[in-house]
């Protein structure tokens, strides 16, 4: 792992960066796509999650090598720039956006919007929605969110979904296209509670049961899963498509059992400002007793940055220092002993997300073959 971020270092020198940035390792990406390519069941098709990765050469390579067309979206800004750099491109939203949002865009009648289906998670959603479809005279394809587990809202059981589906078919601008269900859950649940195979196997028959409900012209998006989960459904599921986004640069929220094999691909990167016999503040004596406890650091550095959504990885051993808490400008880092950073060296970090961390740093520097071999700009934050 040294020579990894070793090789690391050496690139972003090379590349004369000399501030925080996020690092996506290409190869270990075109790694992680490969699996996805390997361990995807034949019968679904892929929805790229675009806030997970919120930039367009990263969605365009994925997209390429996979043969995705399918997105999954969260926020505006970046569903506009998706539909305009992918033509062909079929958008469901994964959360319900307030009517009055969705009023701005379709109120533009821009023909790209009409490539998006639109979340419904209550009835009281839906009658906005039918509202505002008369108002402004336009047809709107909609999904419907269902619980099948994780209790974060959506339609919670069948007869509640087939009220829905009825006066969706009466009315004359509103078209059903499905059901979007999510069980990020399923990976966390105890043993004690009867484990993860137990959770994911109850949500699927809480889907199954939900797709029991549509109509054969209400079927064309039977979305499930997520990063975790997508990799171990199979043809019993009767999903036709699920959806994976930070899989393929493996924050560290997501190292779970549906992702074996996959490797993490990003990385903050932050220059070292000091190397320091680790004090604190007030008496000596303090701080001393402290360190003879084990409860406080002998030695540690101050990075460039901070408070990151990431947890340290090199050098090897160091981590967060709680005591001193944690700073945006300079964060200190305990360091072990035999820690052999300098300033000026690069401290590493492993982001726990790729939501919005990709978007920080304003382009990502591309890591590949052992240097930096360009830099692609990020989407606007949602």
């Amino acid at each position: 792992m040294d020579g990894y971020f070793q090789t690391m270092t050496v690139a972003l020198r090379e590349a004369g960066l000399f501030k925080p940035c996020l690092v996506l390792d290409r190869d270990r990406l075109d790694g992680n796509v490969s699996l996805t390519r390997q361990k995807l069941a034949p019968e679904f098709a892929l929805r790229l999650v675009d806030k997970s990765l919120a930039c367009l050469p990263l969605l365009s390579r994925i997209a390429d090598t996979l043969g995705a067309s399918r997105f999954m979206t969260f926020h505006l800004p970046i569903s506009e720039a998706v539909l305009r750099a992918f033509p062909k491109a079929d958008l469901l939203f994964g959360k319900p956006m307030p009517v009055e949002a969705a009023r701005r865009v379709l109120a533009c009648k821009h023909d790209d919007w009409r490539r998006v289906c639109w979340l419904i998670d209550t009835e009281a959603r839906l009658e906005q929605y039918m509202v505002m479809a008369e108002a402004l005279g336009c047809e709107l394809r909609i999904a419907f969110e269902v619980d099948i587990g994780l209790h974060r809202g959506g339609i919670a059981e069948p007869a509640a979904l087939a009220h829905a589906l009825q006066r969706v078919r009466q009315h004359p601008l509103l078209r059903c296209e499905g059901i979007m269900g999510y069980e990020a859950h399923a990976p966390h649940i105890p043993d004690l509670f009867g484990g993860p195979e137990k959770a994911l196997a109850q949500s699927v028959a809480a889907f199954q049961a939900f797709v029991s409900c549509l109509g054969p012209d209400e079927r064309q998006i039977l979305n499930i899963g997520g990063s975790k989960t997508a990799l171990l459904h199979g043809a019993r599921t009767q999903a036709n498509e699920v959806s994976i986004g930070s899989a393929f640069v493996l924050p560290s929220d997501f190292d779970t059992a549906g992702l074996t094999g996959f490797q993490p691909a990003a990385f903050i990167a932050t220059p070292v400002l000091k190397v320091v016999e680790a004090q604190l503040p007030g008496p000596a004596f303090v701080g001393r007793a402290l360190q003879m406890l084990g409860r406080f650091p002998r030695r540690g550095c101050y990075i460039y940055g901070g408070k990151w959504m990431a947890k340290p990885v090199f050098p090897e051993g160091a981590w967060e220092e709680a005591t001193l808490g944690q700073s945006s400008n300079q964060q200190f880092m305990a360091l072990p002993a035999d820690a052999t950073l300098q300033p000026d060296d690069f401290f590493f970090l492993r982001p726990t997300q790729s939501e919005f961390v990709l978007q920080q740093f304003g382009t990502i520097a591309v890591f590949s073959q052992g240097h930096i071999i360009e830099h692609w700009p990020v989407l606007p934050l949602g």
